[in-house]
Order: structure tokens, then C-alpha cells, then sequence
């Protein structure tokens, strides 16, 4: 299990990527699963679906550090969490990787997006025309990444459904680099709030966003 990536952020709080290189097999005996849940992954129609439910737990598994079962469940907003564990978590997945943040003390959101020109054809729906003027997103693909890996972390990190990426999460400028971090104003329902989100592009062409914050 080649994990290309662990971090301690915010004191208690720890991000991790995995290059997933293992088969489907090699994943699952790596698991402790309950019947509900192999009923649920021999529902999912194509092998990457499976090999992403897979990783991210045995991930989460790795970085709890336990052969306990983990009772991983999601809520009414479709947030995950630990049934039996007392941590805050957030995954995330794209293609060959899988990426899983936990924290101790406060809510997580992590979000890890193979890039590609497409997101172009897609940036209204998703940044306000304040945010496109800023030179370092316009037309620029890294920096629309670095704008959509954002605000999907901000939306986990919430955990609520509501929250929408154009008209609530607002980037403020910010220098462009291939590590680095911006600053995000939220609108929600009990005020404003800013956010650090950090950021960084890996060698072969990912974007990784994640924040950790106390709600």
C-alpha cells in the first residue's frame, strides 16, 4: 500500500494520499467488512468504483492505526463518519489515487481532482465573475483546479447539503503557486466565515485542496 503522501496539519490533524496499485482482492483482504457492506460494494458496476470504496478505507484503517472494525457510515447530508472512532474524517478519490483526512478536534475536507482542460467548459457553474476576473484563474487551468479542489474541501469540511460552490464560497485573490494556500469567505446559515484552504499539484498532474477548521 504506497502511501506518496502523509501530513500532520493543525496539531491533530493528518492528511494522507495512496497510490492505489493493488487488486481488488489484495484490498479486501485487508478489511474487516460486515455483511451490509460487501452487499454494497457487489452493487457498484465498474471496477474503479470499487477499487476507490476499497482504498480509502484500508487507508483510513492505516492511518487509525488499528485491526478494530471501523464502522464507517454516512449521514443524512452524505457526509462520512466514524461510528466507533472518536475522529472527524473526510474522503476523497480520483483515478489512481486515494486521499483520506482525519482529525481529533475539528471537521476536515479534502478533495483530490485529476486535471484536465474540460474544467474549462464548466467554470461559470462553479466560480462568480468576481472570482474568474482574478488573473491567476481566468483561463488558467491549474488555478481553476486549485479554485474547484477549494470549495469541494470547504463543502465536505461543512458537511451540510445547501451550500452552493458559485454563491456561497467565495475565493479571495491569491498567488498562484504549485504548493501554497488561499483564503475563502463562506456564507453560512449562521454567518460568515473564513477559511484557509492549502493546496498543492503533484508531479503527475493532481490537485489536492484540504482544510481543517473548527465549525
Amino acid at each position: 500500500m504506497p502511501i506518496v503522501y502523509n501530513k500532520k496539519i493543525n496539531g491533530d490533524s493528518t492528511l494522507a494520499i495512496w497510490k492505489i496499485e493493488e487488486t481488488e482482492e489484495e484490498l479486501l483482504n485487508g478489511l474487516q467488512l460486515k455483511q451490509h457492506e460487501l452487499d454494497l460494494i457487489s452493487s457498484f458496476n465498474n471496477g474503479k468504483r470499487l477499487l476507490h470504496w476499497l482504498s480509502t478505507r484500508l487507508l483510513l484503517r492505516t492511518m487509525l492505526a488499528t485491526a478494530d472494525y471501523i464502522d464507517c457510515k454516512f449521514d443524512e447530508h452524505g457526509k462520512p463518519f466514524l461510528a466507533n472512532f472518536d475522529y472527524e474524517i473526510s474522503l476523497s478519490h480520483s483515478y489512481d489515487y486515494a486521499a483520506v483526512m482525519i482529525s481529533k478536534s475539528c471537521a476536515v475536507g479534502v478533495d483530490i481532482e485529476l486535471i484536465k482542460h474540460k474544467i474549462k467548459t464548466i467554470k461559470h457553474k462553479f466560480l462568480s465573475d468576481l472570482e474568474l476576473a482574478q488573473k491567476q484563474i481566468g483561463d488558467n487551468i491549474d488555478g481553476l483546479y486549485v479554485c474547484w479542489c477549494a470549495k469541494e474541501a470547504i463543502y465536505k469540511w461543512y458537511g451540510k447539503k445547501g451550500l452552493e460552490f458559485r454563491q456561497h464560497i467565495h475565493i479571495k485573490p491569491f498567488k498562484l503557486k504549485k504548493e501554497g494556500s488561499l483564503t475563502a469567505v463562506v456564507e453560512l446559515p449562521t454567518g460568515f466565515k473564513e477559511l484557509t484552504v492549502n493546496y498543492f499539484k503533484t508531479a503527475d498532474n493532481y490537485m489536492v485542496g484540504y482544510v481543517s477548521a473548527a465549525h
